[in-house]
């Protein structure tokens, strides 16, 4: 039976999961800047909850951005410093993506334009579509003013806003979705789920495979959506 660890501080947010006997358990909570100090110990009672070893682990997932440069850093640390310790293999995953798997969680969305505030005037942007219970990347993701968010190109039905972008800056951004959740940050219940797709298809890493992903650097070569 597969058990695997997920982690996300890539925003606001702390969360960690815990997938057991088919079992999933969580905790999250919303706390600025206190990431560093409540990580280990939210991921030590989660275990304890579980009666569940760290030597029990197949593997740790964690949110590998975009975010919180400094939440990221948090997260890719642990992970880090667990996967060597245990000689296991990692899984980054997606933010974005997480956030679109908790609107089709909570919401049922099926298309899911998922935006994060990125501050500086900009939004970490990225579409995704669900197959078979996995949300799927439609295009890229990317970095950019709220103006210049769009769909992917052959986009079509309704699409459903997710992310801390849509709260700051909606109004700017032309998509014109069926819904939105403004205030929605990553789940690391969502993480964990994207996390056992990725585990079936043996996409473990080495544990100094665990790099972030900012986005930032890559804004002036922007790939074109296919």
């Amino acid at each position: 039976m597969t058990t695997l660890l997920a982690l996300d501080t890539a925003t606001e947010a702390c969360s960690v999961a815990l997938l057991h006997d088919g079992k999933v358990l969580s905790h999250y909570e919303v706390i600025p800047r206190l990431h560093a100090q409540r990580l280990l110990p939210m991921i030590q009672t989660l275990l304890g909850e579980a009666g569940v070893e760290l030597s029990a682990l197949d593997a740790i997932a964690f949110g590998r951005g975009p975010g919180a440069f400094t939440g990221i850093r948090i997260a890719i640390g642990v992970v880090q410093g667990l996967a060597f310790a245990l000689d296991r293999p990692v899984l980054p995953v997606s933010n974005l993506a997480v956030l679109a798997q908790r609107a089709l969680r909570e919401h049922g969305a099926q298309q899911v334009a998922a935006a994060i505030d990125a501050r500086m005037d900009e939004v970490y942007w990225g579409c995704y579509r669900a197959e078979q219970g996995e949300m799927r990347l439609q295009g890229v993701e990317a970095v950019l003013p709220p103006e210049q968010a769009s769909l992917p190109r052959g986009a079509a039905g309704e699409w459903f806003g997710a992310g801390t972008g849509w709260g700051t800056y909606g109004a700017r951004i032309a998509v014109q979705p069926a819904g939105q959740d403004g205030g929605m940050l990553p789940h690391a219940e969502d993480l964990l789920q994207l996390a056992r797709f990725a585990w079936a298809r043996g996409e473990g890493l080495p544990a100094d495979q665990a790099q972030p992903v900012y986005l930032r650097d890559k804004v002036a070569t922007p790939k074109a959506a296919p």
